[in-house]
């Protein structure tokens, strides 16, 4: 018997516990990559030897005027970092910083702070070009595009509605519905009206709609055709990163936003993707700490991926500080009214509704094994949300693991569980 001590991720800081060794079948971690060194000279080199289309010196024409869409903090972008890079280079093909402004994709988020803004793109940035929440609930600064073919209303913000070019950044992971971030969500539903959103995410109720999915999938091919309306006699290009565990650059891929994006998918399931050698007893994941598992509503993806490692009626146990709480007053009313859930799904396909299908997502992992959280959460709001127990440490959280899979459970540990996604060949 070899005790092995384990430091996890969590909130701000990190959660120590002890396992035994041989009950372990495997410690799931994203595949180690070089990490680039030269960050400025990797996004030049990206943006001047694009994917699919002409490199930004051919389309860019001095006094153009043009819009970036850049990630809100729920998304790990290190924005920060290659905006001034991008800026910078905008001026030496004849942008002025005033032809410029920056919008926050926060789809259905909360707005950002100017002080948060200022921290998602850095000072330098912030302090030369104009910057803009894109609020889902402000209908005057939506535009219509039209319908898709499966009902959607394209609105989008107006600030990419009138520039000469529109540049999506933002970093790519697997996504628990519509197969992967980055690409086509900076517009939808990122910089989208509610009505927009709330319609295409109501498709994440089909059983294709999956992580890491994309042909079939109806939430993606739906954003696709939307943002292709709102694309059509537009310039957009795209500027996608893909970060390790650490938050640190990989690699750059920029293009044309369909061209490129395949391409990094490609190079997310690489890195991200990692083959089990069976289904655990007991899994113990981490979602990464802060601000993957700020709150309730970040920590449901850890969640998913957690449940591709655990057997039917195992236990998952997670970290997840959740320091805001359940992130979404809606989801914590649609779980005290509806309790099961049965009765949360058979709501949403009667009216689906934002916060609401967070419930669905939230209950659909807890319908494949029980859910021990090491939390700050407030335990009867756990309970509430169907978890099995709400606890302060890793030990306590093993006791209760122990009374469903027995004293030498065999575990599988995900200490970067918000990006990892086990499978079993």
């Amino acid at each position: 018997m070899t005790i092995q001590t384990y430091e996890f991720a969590y909130g701000r800081g990190t959660k120590r516990f002890e396992l035994d060794d041989a009950h372990v079948l495997k410690e799931v971690r994203t595949r180690d990559f070089e990490v680039m060194q030269d960050i400025e000279g990797g996004v030049l080199e990206a943006v001047r030897n694009p994917i699919g289309c002409e490199s930004l010196d051919k389309i860019i024409k001095p006094g153009d005027t043009v819009a970036f869409i850049c990630n809100d903090p729920t998304r790990v972008a290190n924005s920060f970092d290659f905006m001034p890079v991008l800026v910078n280079e905008m001026n030496r093909l004849g942008v002025k910083d005033e032809d410029m402004c920056v919008v926050f994709s926060l789809g259905t988020h909360r707005d950002m702070t100017e002080a948060e803004m200022r921290e998602g793109i850095g000072e330098e940035v912030a302090s030369r070009l104009k910057m803009y929440n894109s609020t889902c609930t402000v209908d005057e600064d939506f535009e219509y595009f039209g319908t898709t073919s499966r009902g959607t209303p394209v609105w989008i913000n107006k600030h990419l509605c009138h520039v000469d070019h529109v540049i999506l950044t933002g970093t790519i992971v697997h996504h628990y519905f519509s197969g992967y971030g980055g690409g086509r969500k900076a517009i939808l539903p990122g910089c989208a009206a509610m009505e927009t959103v709330r319609v295409n995410h109501s498709f994440m109720l089909d059983e294709n709609a999956g992580l890491g999915r994309t042909t079939g999938n109806p939430v993606y091919e739906d954003q696709m055709e939307g943002v292709a309306l709102f694309a059509k006699g537009r310039s957009l290009f795209l500027f996608n990163a893909v970060l390790n565990a650490k938050h640190q650059f990989l690699k750059m891929f920029a293009g044309d936003y369909i061209a490129a994006h395949k391409e990094a998918c490609k190079f997310v399931d690489e890195v991200y993707g990692c083959v089990i050698p069976k289904e655990a007893d007991l899994v113990i994941a981490s979602c990464g700490g802060y601000p993957k598992d700020i709150n309730v509503y970040q920590m449901q993806k850890t969640m998913d991926n957690a449940a591709c490692a655990v057997k039917k009626g195992g236990v998952v146990i997670l970290l997840a500080d959740c320091e805001e709480g359940s992130g979404s007053k809606l989801l914590e009313e649609t779980f005290r009214r509806l309790r099961t859930p049965e009765a949360i799904k058979a709501e949403l396909e009667k009216n689906f509704r934002i916060g609401a299908n967070k419930a669905f997502a939230v209950s659909r992992p807890i319908s494949r094994a029980r859910f021990i959280l090491v939390t700050s959460l407030d335990r009867q709001l756990a309970k509430d949300m169907l978890f099995t127990a709400a606890v302060d440490t890793v030990e306590e959280a093993l006791a209760i693991a122990r009374e469903y899979v027995g004293d030498t459970p065999e575990v599988i540990l995900m200490p970067e569980g918000s990006l990892t996604v086990p499978r079993v060949e």
